[in-house]
């Protein structure tokens, strides 16, 4: 992956906005899109606050975002497609989104399977990375954990309230004692990943910083340096329970490194090299297998135990920054920044199943429900999609919205799914509910 930008708002306008200004992004920032990172300067030229959004406001006809498009002199109609003309899409291979297009699958939009229920602007999700977008996980339909600049919240969806789990700002040194942990710790750490499951936290930075925490516990547990390179960026984490029930994550690296650690013992137990930069790793159900996608059009499925590669993924044209299995062990997704996200069949690997395209850019981030019947792929800004997975990824919900993705979550029992917005001024957390169809009651009506 990229080496990243300091200045967060620049690498926003250099890699992701496009060249400058149109008139129509200055009426949006005067009036109140994206130019503020206060909330007491929110009211900009129309004395328009920007507040929550609730179902029942969005069937009214707000808009889910709180975007006052009355007051504008354009309609959101004519900001998205200028949004859809404008937006620049990162690549590291030269027209790579151009040269997917003819390859992807058409499918039916006008899905309902989740539902807009709640915007929240109490918790404002922020990236540092703009290739990096995992910082948004649900642990339940009601908890959420995501990265605010510095710290990690935790929000409540059932009483609408955020907590400050770990603020990394100042030093983070482990509590704990355990072999291989720095007991120095850790000093203004800038987190590039999350990963949150069950009750462990684990914050991957940009200088190869693991940080690990137990969300039932006080204080850290473990902190340890992956590397000391200068390309040390941490890209992924993906936490998961070991056959034998032990908890371990497994860390994807800038240095060309997968490490696997076993949080039982809190020690590295796995060290896989790869010949380019690893940005994701998923493991698959039986624990057999792993998918590596990184610096690298092709990416690979390798033997977890070994590290031994079972077979090549051809098929994408440029980078990859997202993976996931399907809960049945036998599918899984690659994302790519030639805006395609691959789905693949381990039992037939010379191509893809299905191609699946975007709309602005690059596919970075890619979850399954553990159901099984829907996967959500997410864009870098503005869109996600949520494919019906029993109609072979044929049809299709697309949640439209404005702004940068910072990582997307469905709750693990799948009632819930969580979409973190990053701009300066409508920065939220999109929580949308699974819509069910409760055909007992019809007969009662």
């Amino acid at each position: 992956m990229s080496r990243y930008h300091e200045d967060v708002d620049e690498m926003a306008d250099a890699y992701e906005m496009g060249d400058g200004e149109d008139d129509m992004d200055e009426e949006l920032r005067g009036r109140g899109m994206g130019d503020s990172d206060s909330e007491d300067e929110e009211y900009g030229q129309s004395n328009y606050r920007v507040t929550d959004t609730t179902s029942a406001q969005a069937r009214k006809g707000k808009d889910i975002q709180g975007i006052p498009w009355h007051s504008l002199s354009i309609t959101r109609k004519q900001y998205r497609q200028t949004r859809l003309e404008q937006y620049k899409n990162y690549e590291n291979v030269q027209n790579s989104g151009e040269a997917s297009e003819k390859e992807c699958k058409s499918t039916e939009k006008g899905g309902m399977y989740y539902e807009f229920w709640r915007n929240t602007r109490a918790v404002k999700s922020t990236i540092l990375h703009f290739q990096l977008r995992n910082l948004v996980w649900a642990t339940s339909k009601h908890d959420v954990y995501l990265m605010s600049n510095y710290s990690v919240l935790h929000w409540s969806a059932l009483s609408c309230q955020k907590s400050e789990i770990m603020n990394v700002s100042g030093h983070v040194a482990p509590s704990e004692k355990h072999p291989g942990s720095l007991l120095e710790g850790f000093s203004q750490t800038q987190v590039s990943t999350l990963a949150v499951k069950d009750k462990l936290l684990v914050a991957g930075g940009f200088q190869g910083e693991l940080i690990c925490k137990y969300l039932d516990r006080e204080g850290i547990s473990f902190c340890c340096r992956t590397t000391y390179e200068d390309n040390a960026i941490t890209n992924a984490v993906e936490i998961y329970n070991s056959p034998s029930g032990a908890v371990h994550f497994m860390a994807s690296n800038n240095d060309c490194g997968v490490r696997d650690f076993d949080m039982e013992k809190f020690q590295l137990c796995k060290h896989f090299p790869f010949p380019w930069p690893v940005n994701h790793t998923s493991l698959s159900p039986n624990g057999k297998l792993l998918v590596i996608v990184g610096d690298n059009p092709e990416g690979v499925l390798v033997d977890s135990h070994t590290g031994k590669t079972v077979h090549e993924l051809q098929g994408h044209i440029d980078f990859s920054f997202a993976s996931a299995w399907h809960p049945d062990g036998f599918t899984f997704a690659t994302g790519n920044q030639d805006k395609t996200c691959r789905v693949w069949d381990v039992r037939n690997l010379s191509k893809s199943v299905a191609a699946l395209r975007g709309n602005l850019g690059a596919i970075r981030s890619i979850r399954f429900t553990s159901d099984g019947q829907f996967m959500a792929m997410a864009e870098p800004a503005d869109f996600v999609h949520v494919f019906d997975v029993r109609s072979g990824y044929n049809k299709q919900q697309e949640l439209d919205f404005f702004g940068e993705i910072s990582g997307i979550s469905f709750s693990p029992d799948t009632e819930a799914l969580f979409v973190g917005v990053w701009d300066r001024t409508y920065g939220s957390l999109l929580q949308y509910n699974r819509r069910r169809n409760y055909s007992y009651l019809d007969s009662l009506l």
